[in-house]
């Protein structure tokens, strides 16, 4: 791999991990067209793009920063006071809580299906093809019958459970996690930007336990594909991360995701043409 189609992939990470049409699909298209994935080997890929991730987790980390830092340093003092006497206003260490909560479903299911989710299966156009355009037509149904008109701040554990078996389908490559995550904050009838905001704090935990487990799997082969490769994708996908979840969060507030919808259906269908042809 060269730096700069390592650059190339960072951006590409970047630009779609935060938007609901999912960085595995577009990874893994530009990946085949660049022919960086070998199919006796599907579990580097799989590794390189989980590290790639610690990039864009970093821009969560960033951007969100303080509102991380209130939720930790609340948990820690009011954590257990909340479980003791949940409706006493303790917003922040009720948010640890949910993401605590959130986060089960996706680790119990990458550890039970992480042989499935390494192999060809999850590499093939045709099954991101049609988890793209499922995803879509979910996520019309959301902006159809949701009445957007809670607050994550008003949000119950249930929701949080929700939203997190939600993203555990992020496992199915081409589903996008902010895409599933933001689906069922819809159903639930979370605003967009909340459910938005809910979909990135409930990655953290997930994105940095894969992507440090894949980080010490990569040591392995990390040297076929580069450790500076490595560096400069991971570095470049942070960057252009934080400018991605900035921008989604400012066009929710005003827009719908229809253009996602639309776009996500569109290349559904182009992969299953290429797919099945």
């Amino acid at each position: 791999m060269s730096l700069l189609y390592s650059i190339l992939l960072g951006i590409i990470q970047g630009i779609t991990e935060f938007l609901p049409i999912s960085s595995t699909a577009h990874l893994t298209m530009a990946g085949k067209m660049l022919g960086l994935i070998n199919p006796d080997r599907p579990d580097e890929w799989t590794a390189f793009i989980a590290v790639m991730q610690i990039g864009t987790l970093a821009a969560v980390v960033v951007y969100f920063f303080k509102d991380l830092v209130d939720i930790v340093k609340n948990f820690f003092v009011d954590g257990l006071r909340y479980i003791q006497a949940p409706g006493n206003g303790l917003g922040k260490a009720r948010m640890g809580w949910y993401i605590i909560l959130g986060t089960l479903p996706v680790a119990t299911f990458g550890l039970a299906f992480k042989k499935i989710i390494e192999g060809n299966l999850t590499k093939s156009l045709s099954v991101i093809g049609t988890s793209l355009i499922v995803l879509a037509l979910i996520l019309w149904l959301a902006e159809k019958i949701g009445s957007r008109t809670k607050e994550m701040k008003s949000a119950t554990w249930l929701d949080s459970l929700v939203v997190g078996f939600a993203q555990s389908l992020a496992l199915i490559p081409g589903s996008s996690r902010s895409g599933t995550t933001i689906t069922a904050g819809l159903f639930l009838g979370i605003t967009r930007e909340d459910a938005a905001r809910f979909s990135f704090l409930l990655s953290v935990p997930a994105v940095l336990a894969s992507g440090m487990l894949e980080l010490y799997q990569m040591r392995h082969f990390i040297h076929d594909i580069g450790i500076m490769n490595v560096v400069a994708s991971t570095v470049v996908a942070g960057i252009v991360g934080y400018a991605s979840i900035a921008f989604l969060l400012r066009y929710l507030r005003t827009h719908t995701t229809f253009v996602f919808i639309y776009y996500r259906l569109a290349l559904g269908l182009v992969l299953l043409a290429i797919a099945l042809r």
